[in-house]
């Protein structure tokens, strides 16, 4: 999907400064729980953001990077407590690994809590969720007032991750804010690993290192 040239209206942009987060998490926060879909920096990229529980959010978020069908958001929450009310296992492992990691590059895959009245793109048919508490601190300071959120990249599938705002034009109801923090920093994208009650694996090596997560667990797998 291209984005249109006819007709394009900018979203409200706000630039990202400290003294004004407060009543920035506030705009967020009520366009979220509104439906909406905003733009917002992680780390190194910026991203779509959604309420994780607003169907029409996550499908609206999907349509704009024109995803294959079955495909998932990631879930950004603001600590762990939170990740413990929407996962089914939580055992000392995990949280040694989240201790040490989070907030930071560090991705979880693991089974939801029984009873989500969710879908992330995935029309349900998935047995775990990606899960993370990002190091960036204006969206973790959003879950933390609004709850869960999903995200994905703020670019077409395939396409890189943008470090910057120069170019996000989108009809009105595509997304209704964008908060400018500025250029990004170019980065490694996070660690992911799949926590099952059998033990931890490995699924991709980004941010932090093998020999970092084995010194918290040092039985995590690796792929053969």
């Amino acid at each position: 999907m291209a984005f249109s040239a006819e007709k394009v209206v900018m979203a409200d942009t706000f630039e990202l400064v400290p003294e004004r987060f407060d009543e920035l998490i506030e705009r967020a926060v009520a366009a979220l729980r509104n439906g909406e879909v905003i733009i917002a920096p992680l780390e190194h990229s910026y991203a779509f953001v959604g309420d994780a529980f607003n169907h029409g959010a996550v499908r609206q978020i999907h349509q704009l990077r024109d995803d294959a069908r079955g495909v998932a958001s990631q879930v950004i929450v603001g600590d762990s407590q939170m990740a413990r009310g929407i996962t089914s296992e939580f055992g000392d492992t995990l949280q040694s690994l989240i201790t040490r990691f989070w907030p930071g590059m560090l991705t979880v895959n693991v089974a939801p809590a029984k009873g989500l009245v969710w879908d992330l793109g995935d029309a349900r048919t998935l047995n775990e969720i990606s899960i993370r508490v990002p190091k960036a601190d204006f969206l973790r300071r959003v879950a933390l007032a609004s709850g869960p959120l999903a995200i994905a990249s703020a670019a077409l599938a395939g396409r890189p991750a943008p470090r910057s705002t120069i170019f996000f034009p989108a009809k009105q109801s595509d997304y209704s804010l964008l908060f400018d923090g500025g250029d990004l920093t170019e980065g490694p994208f996070s660690t992911v690993i799949t926590v099952k009650d059998d033990g931890v694996m490995v699924q991709r090596i980004g941010a932090i290192s093998l020999a970092e997560l084995r010194e918290v667990t040092p039985n995590i797998g690796i792929p053969a």
